[in-house]
C-alpha cells in the first residue's frame, strides 16, 4: 500500500519506541517523513533510515514547536499528518502522596502542554489545504484506573484525550480529523527500563493483559497508519485503544 504518497507526516519522539516504528511504517507507504527529537542524535538516525529530514526539537518550547512544522512546510511544500507523540514517564512520578510537584509539572509539560502546541502550530498550515489528520498519542491510562499510579503521566493523557475530542469536533468540517492514539503497554526501551528496575511492577501489569504479552512498537505503528490515512476517514474526535483487550477485561484468561 502507498497510502501516504506524496504526504509530509511531522512525527515528534520520532528517534524511538513508537514514534520510530511509525516513522518506518509511514515511509514504507511513501511518506515524506519529518522526524522531530530532543535526542539529535536518536532523530538524525531514524531520519536517515527513513530518507526523512531531521529537526532538533523541544517539544515544550513554543518556538520550536512552531518552527518545526514552518520547517515541514518549507521543506516539503504541505503538512498532511501530525504524530503528536513524544512524551516521558519518570520514575519520580508515581503516587500522589509521594510525587512532587516540580516531577507533576515536568511531565505534563512533555505529554500534554506538548501536544496542545504541536496542534496549535500544525492546524493553520492544515487549515490552509483544507485537510489534514492529526493523532495524539494518549493511553489506556486515561480511560481506566490504576492502583500502580503514575498520577501526573495518568493525568496528562486524560488531557490529551480531552483536548482531542475538543478538536476533532471545532475543526471537523475544515477537513481536519484530530484523535487520540490509546496503546495499552508497549515493548518499547521506555517501558522495558521502567519494569527492569520492577520486575514485580511489571508482572503485576501483564497479568491484567488477556493476550498475555505487551503490544510490540510496529502494531502501535499499523494503528496510527490506519488513524492518519483515508482509511479512516469518518473516524475523528475518537479514542482509538490499542491495548490488547485490557480495558474490556474484568478476569482474564489463565
Amino acid at each position: 500500500m502507498q497510502r501516504f504518497d506524496g504526504r509530509v507526516v511531522v512525527i515528534t519522539g520520532g528517534g524511538s519506541g513508537i514514534g520510530l516504528a511509525t516513522a518506518r511504517r509511514l515511509a514504507s507507504e511513501g511518506a515524506k517523513v519529518v522526524i522531530a527529537d530532543i535526542d539529535a542524535e536518536a532523530g538524525k538516525a531514524a531520519a536517515d533510515e527513513v530518507g526523512g529530514e531531521f529537526v532538533a526539537t523541544d517539544v515544550t518550547s513554543e518556538e520550536q514547536v512552531e518552527a518545526l512544522f514552518q520547517a515541514a512546510v518549507d521543506r516539503f511544500g504541505s503538512l498532511d499528518v501530525a504524530f503528536n507523540n513524544a512524551g516521558i514517564s519518570p520514575p519520580e512520578d508515581d503516587s500522589i502522596l509521594t510525587t512532587g510537584l516540580d516531577a507533576w509539572q515536568k511531565v505534563q509539560q512533555v505529554n500534554l502542554t506538548s501536544v496542545y502546541l504541536c496542534c496549535k502550530y500544525a492546524i493553520p498550515h492544515m487549515r490552509r489545504q483544507g485537510k489534514g489528520s492529526i493523532v495524539n498519542t494518549a493511553s489506556f491510562v486515561a480511560v481506566m484506573g490504576a492502583a500502580t499510579s503514575q498520577i501526573s503521566y495518568t493525568a496528562s493523557k486524560g488531557g490529551v484525550l480531552a483536548m482531542t475530542r475538543e478538536l476533532g469536533v471545532q475543526f471537523a468540517r475544515e477537513g481536519i480529523r484530530v484523535n487520540a492514539l490509546c496503546p495499552g503497554p508497549v515493548n518499547t526501551p521506555l517501558l522495558r527500563e521502567l519494569f527492569a528496575k520492577d520486575p514485580e511492577r511489571a508482572a503485576r501489569r501483564l497479568v491484567h493483559v488477556p493476550l498475555g504479552r505487551f503490544a510490540e512498537p510496529e502494531e502501535i505503528a499499523a494503528a496510527v497508519a490506519f488513524l492518519a490515512s483515508d482509511d479512516a476517514s469518518f473516524i475523528t474526535a475518537s479514542q482509538f485503544l490499542v491495548d490488547g483487550g485490557i480495558s474490556g477485561a474484568y478476569v482474564t484468561p489463565l
